[in-house]
This record gives structure tokens, C-alpha cells and sequence, in this order.
């Protein structure tokens, strides 16, 4: 990938991995709408302008475990409210 801080696109490919995501993923997201991109002949580009908005919507392999952990913390915790709940 090229560090170049005057770069003003991002391919598809360097967008998934700065965001630890594959391509299908940014490609879907493309799809949906919640990403701007040009298309450029088979693939698509996105303006540099639209990476910080980009960067809120995927959740990375570090936050993804972080939140497995908490989760995993609060049913071993808190295993019997949760039953009771389930049951009301």
C-alpha cells in the first residue's frame, strides 16, 4: 500500500485492510450506500475524504474479541439472571 499522505483514492483492497475486513465486505457496504465510491473501469475507488467516515462502521478483530470477552465476563457472572429473564 502506498503511505503516500498526498494520496487522494483508496482502492477497495486497502480500504479492507486498514479495516481488518475483507472485500466483500467493503463491497457490500458500497452496495448498501454507506460508502461513496467511483467505479473505475471493474473496480471501484474511495476519495480519501470519505476514510473518516468509513472508519466508524466496521468494528476490528481487537474491538471484536474485546466485546467477546465482556460478554463472556457478564454470563459467567450473571448466568442466573440472564435465565430468569429468558423465562419472563
Amino acid at each position: 500500500m502506498n503511505k503516500n499522505p498526498e494520496k487522494s483514492h483508496f482502492s477497495t483492497s486497502e480500504i479492507a485492510k486498514l479495516m481488518g475486513v475483507s472485500r466483500t465486505a467493503v463491497f457490500k457496504k458500497i452496495k448498501e450506500g454507506k460508502i461513496k465510491a467511483e467505479k473505475v473501469g471493474r473496480n471501484y475507488i474511495i476519495r480519501k475524504k470519505e476514510l473518516e467516515a468509513i472508519l466508524g462502521m466496521f468494528i476490528t478483530p481487537a474491538k471484536k474479541e474485546e466485546i467477546n470477552n465482556i460478554v463472556k465476563r457478564a454470563v459467567k457472572e450473571y448466568h442466573v439472571t440472564f435465565r430468569r429473564l429468558g423465562r419472563e
